[in-house]
């Protein structure tokens, strides 16, 4: 297998691993392959894989008595917790279809949802239950209701939808990408990956949520796949404070949890992390080279990669940023990429099933023949790195009519260590458009220095960076942000900052 991915592991490991198209297959899979190994921990309940396997069966029966057809959809309103994997893992592998809702979202927004996708059942969080109205629109059951005795998984076909997850990104509404077992799947083994022997004996925090495919399918499915211990993270901020006596050798974060681990070793010494983490794989927002260095300087990978929601989150990965940092990698097995006048266009099983309820939408993204139109712009090089230029929607027609890409002038920013996080933006001088940047600084660097010293620091890297562009892409108005952007619940920067 000449595959730039299926050589990270150890030929050994790579000869136990093979795709499950299905969610039941997956779970029986697992249930017998890792038996006596821990599974998940809230750090006071251990479960192995066979108890596990157990209580998912339980929680199946249950849902089966609720008198559930194949394909109702099961929503879940939980924390980041072993009752929200378990409880998604039976309603799919029973034939539901799971649907896990941010946690942040208001009891209002939670009774909408049900009516938007036909919810049948909701679980919920005991503490979240009170929010709720009396009459819902479906039935409320506890998220960690189980029966006494278990059931079988079902039999499923691999193109029966398995998860709805809400999309929209930094800009438009959010819509319900359906992803087939076949799609969430790929995804889940696509997670297997990354440099060095994975399986049975890695430890992951769950930091991201599991309403969000990166939380859900890399830092979850994909632990399950080869044997990890999953800990779930209730409690983001405490669960940070648990880093030491957990010991993760392997975390899976948004750049901005990147940035807050990087403080936190800069306070407390790398020996805050416990001792054994080795990679770090982020995605879902930009990341700058200067943090792959500051953990570099720690012992840690950390490793870059490229998905979308309706690619079932993985799409490209980088094991190699040491010598390609602002690559997002290359593309995962049986998926292809082409880029149509540079937009990136994606095939495979990993794809999504539309849009629930939404064929218009769904006609926009999702071509007759199973291809993605991404709404990225990118660029593959000779050895097949891919690379992210921008965003079709982000695109700023210049007084000359080119079309310019913001990220692609935010780019030679992010290599400074000094940047944190940036967005330029069109803007005006006496009436005249004009391209403006806003620059968040990595204030670490800048120790002992004054806000003046900052922001003359950041007018000059305004000024060496615009003599390496032509005039037109030039930056004319500049300001330094003393609060944080605006961010999207990935920690993504928003482009609209109103």
């Amino acid at each position: 297998m000449d595959n730039y991915f299926y050589k990270m592991l150890p030929p050994e490991e790579m000869e136990q691993l093979s795709y499950i198209p299905t969610v039941p297959e997956f779970v029986e899979w697992f249930t017998r392959k890792w038996a006596e190994l821990p599974a998940v921990s809230d750090t006071v309940n251990t479960y192995t894989y066979a108890q596990m396997g157990e209580r998912i069966a339980r929680r199946r029966a249950y849902l089966n008595a609720l008198g559930l057809a194949q394909g109702d959809r099961l929503a879940i309103w939980e924390r980041t917790s072993i009752d929200a994997v378990e409880m998604f893992l039976a309603a799919t592998s029973a034939g539901y279809v799971g649907i896990l809702l941010p946690t942040g979202l208001p009891a209002p927004a939670i009774v909408g949802c049900c009516k938007r996708f036909g919810v049948s059942a909701l679980a919920v969080r005991d503490e979240f239950s009170p929010a709720l109205p009396e009459q819902m629109p479906c039935r409320v059951i506890s998220s960690s209701a189980m029966a006494d005795e278990g059931a079988p998984v079902a039999v499923v076909d691999k193109e029966q939808p398995a998860a709805i997850f809400f999309t929209g990104g930094t800009t438009g509404a959010p819509k319900g990408a359906v992803l087939a077992h076949r799609a969430l799947m790929r995804g889940a083994f696509n997670g297997c990956f990354a440099p060095g022997s994975q399986l049975a004996n890695q430890r992951l925090i769950c930091f991201l949520p599991l309403s969000h495919v990166f939380g859900l399918i890399r830092s979850t499915l994909g632990a399950f796949y080869v044997g990890a211990t999953w800990f779930s993270a209730e409690d983001a901020k405490a669960t940070m404070g648990k880093l030491p006596a957990i010991k993760p050798t392997m975390l899976v974060l948004v750049p901005g949890l990147c940035e807050i681990l990087a403080g936190l070793a800069k306070m407390y010494g790398p020996q805050f992390f416990g001792g054994e983490l080795k990679t770090i794989i982020s995605g879902a927002a930009n990341v700058p080279p200067r943090l792959m260095k500051v953990f570099e300087a720690m012992g840690v990978r950390l490793l870059a990669g490229y998905g979308m929601t309706e690619t079932a989150n993985l799409t490209t990965g980088n094991a190699d940023t040491d010598t390609h940092p602002d690559s997002v990698g290359k593309v995962y097995p049986e998926q292809e990429i082409k880029f149509v006048d540079d937009e990136i266009w994606i095939r495979g099983d990993n794809v999504f099933s539309g849009y629930y309820g939404d064929p218009e939408e769904t006609a926009k993204t999702l071509t007759p023949d199973g291809w993605v139109r991404s709404g990225d712009l990118g660029r593959m090089d000779e050895d097949g790195f891919v690379y992210i230029t921008g965003r079709i929607k982000n695109l700023i027609i210049l007084p000359n009519g080119e079309n310019l890409s913001p990220e692609e002038i935010e780019g030679p920013f992010y290599k400074s260590p000094t940047v944190r996080d940036c967005l330029v933006s069109e803007s005006e001088i006496d009436g005249e458009p004009v391209l403006a940047i806003e620059i968040l600084p990595n204030m670490p660097a800048f120790e002992g220095k004054s806000w003046d010293e900052v922001t003359a620091h950041f007018e000059q890297l305004v000024k060496d960076i615009n003599a390496t562009l032509p005039s037109t892409h030039r930056i004319r108005k500049v300001s330094v942000r003393k609060e944080d952007f605006k961010r999207s619940g990935a920690m993504k920067v928003l482009r609209n900052q109103n």
